[in-house]
Order: structure tokens, then sequence, then C-alpha cells
């Protein structure tokens, strides 16, 4: 029988398919698109108006390897804490709008590296595209439409009768040419569903149709354990395929939870240069030691290197 020379690769091996050309935008001082690494994201679980705690939790987050933070701004009293956030903060802070398009501009204002729109439901969005185009280019600060089945706009429910991959990517594109008639384009789009499946179908779709960068996230992903195995089906599916320019892995856990996964899964796709990695075997009768223990001692001392 001849031998077969297969040789021992020196590189660790690309990704199966050459990353998606997309524009490039800038969040604070992080390159999101083009040529730019995947970056990863977080978003504090903090009450935004207590400064003090949320400023710990961004530091902690910074500590983690997160990249780009997101901040939530449902009050006045949130709104009104933005400026020492985004000003004190390690890491660009998005300010996360939903309800009220006023506090858009307090964003703005406030010196927040981005602001993330939901279109689903902030009171009559459309109408108000102008100024907030207007204001953020102005500005120099970009905008996520940050489109989320669960809080779709009516008509495109009663058009598609639920949130469908094409349900999705309609109201993005609808958002998107409502900017770009202001002349805006310095825009990110994410397409969220809380099932992969549906999840990947639509970025695909949405991929295909324009050269924005684009934001995964698989919404109300669930606790630690599901929202890990759910992200990393939907994340490594599109990564692989070249689809994806910043992901943020939402768990019902805490936000460093978060970081540590995102970066395991680019990590795992070659797209992250790998810190210490554990091989550890899953043990069996053949083992002489506890190697569930010792895996786990290992784990924790090198954790952060």
């Amino acid at each position: 029988m001849s031998s077969v020379a297969l040789g021992i690769p020196t590189v660790r091996p690309k990704p199966l398919a050459e990353r998606r050309h997309s524009r490039q935008i800038m969040v604070g001082s992080v390159p999101v698109g083009g040529d730019a690494p995947v970056s990863v994201q977080s978003m504090t679980t903090t009450v935004t108006a207590d400064v003090n705690s949320t400023l710990q939790q961004i530091a902690e987050l910074t500590a983690s390897g997160c990249q780009i933070v997101r901040v939530a701004v449902p009050s006045q009293d949130d709104a009104e804490a933005l400026p020492i956030i985004a000003r004190k903060s390690q890491i660009p802070v998005i300010a996360d709008i939903h309800f009220q398009p006023k506090y858009v501009f307090a964003a703005i204002d406030a010196g927040c590296a981005a602001v993330r729109v939901n279109p689903g439901n902030i009171k009559k969005f459309d109408d108000k595209v102008g100024e907030i185009a207007r204001a953020a280019s102005d500005a120099g600060v970009p905008i996520r439409i940050g489109v989320n089945a669960g809080s779709l706009d009516p008509r495109l429910l009663q058009k598609y009768g639920k949130a469908t991959p094409e349900a999705l990517v309609e109201s993005a594109l609808w958002e998107c040419s409502l900017f770009e008639e202001h002349g805006f384009r310095d825009i990110k789009i994410s397409v969220k569903h809380n099932d992969p499946v549906v999840m990947i179908n639509a970025y695909r779709l949405l991929a295909q149709k324009c050269d924005y960068p684009l934001h995964l996230g698989v919404t109300e992903a669930g606790p630690a354990f599901q929202g890990t195995i759910k992200s990393s089906v939907a994340f490594g599916a599109l990564l692989a395929e070249g689809i994806g320019d910043t992901i943020r892995v939402s768990l019902s856990a805490p936000p460093v939870e978060e970081v540590k996964v995102g970066t395991q899964i680019l990590e795992s796709l070659g797209l992250r240069e790998r810190g210490l990695e554990i091989v550890s075997c899953p043990s069996c009768g053949r083992a002489q030691v506890d190697v569930y223990t010792l895996a786990d001692r290992v784990h924790a001392g090198l954790e952060g290197m």
C-alpha cells in the first residue's frame, strides 16, 4: 500500500468563504465593515442613569475584550447621564433608543459613538428620519437600523403573516431608503429573530440586497447555555459564509459572558487570533484522573491570558 503525503498546514485554514464586501463605518475608534476585523459588542444591564454602576460594568466589559458597548436610554434621566458615560467610557458607547425619538438627538448631542434605533417601536419614526439624518451627519455619528422580530411594523406583519426573513429585510431596507433620501448612508443594519434559522436566512437575504455592514444577533436567545448554542449556530453559519461585521451574543447572563462567547466563536472560526486553548478529553473508562475537575482548574487558572 503506497503512502500519501498529506502535509501539515502551517497556517490556520481560512473560513469557508471570502468576507462579504461591505462599506466601512466608524463607531468611535472602531472600524466596522470593509476589511476591518469582526468586532465584539455587548450591552450593559445597569440602569444607565446610575452612572457609577454603568461605568463600572463598562470597565469590566472592556477588560474582558469587549470593543463596543450599548446602553439603554428609556428615560430622560438615562439621556442626561449619556454625556459623562460617553466621555469616561474606555470603549465606544452606542445609545439604544426605543419609543421616543427625542432621545436620538440627546444621544448625538451627548457624544455617543453611534445610535441604535428600532423603527418598529419609535413613534412616528419615518417622519423624524430627515431630522435624525441631519443631526447624525453633522456630528459624524452612524446609525444602526435595528429591526427586531418582536417589534416588527404592523404593516409588515399583516403583509407576511409573521416575522419572516423577507419581512425583516423589507423593514430594514425601507428605513435605509428613507435615510438615503436625505443623503445619509453612515448605516449598519441588524435583522434579529429568536429563531436561528429565520435569523440566518434573513441575513443571507439582506447580504444580497445591500452593502451596508451587518450587526449579527439572535434576539432573546435565552439563558447562558441555550443562548450560547443558538448564537453559535447562527453566527457560525453566517460568519463561515463571510457574512457579518460585528456581533453581539444575547444571553440572560452577566454581559461579560456574552463577550467570552462571542470571542470564542470568532476564535473558533479563525477570525481572531487564539489565546491559550485548553485541549481536554471528554473522559471515559480509561481515564485515571478526574478529567472534569482538572480541566476546570486549568481553565480557571488560565482564564484571561
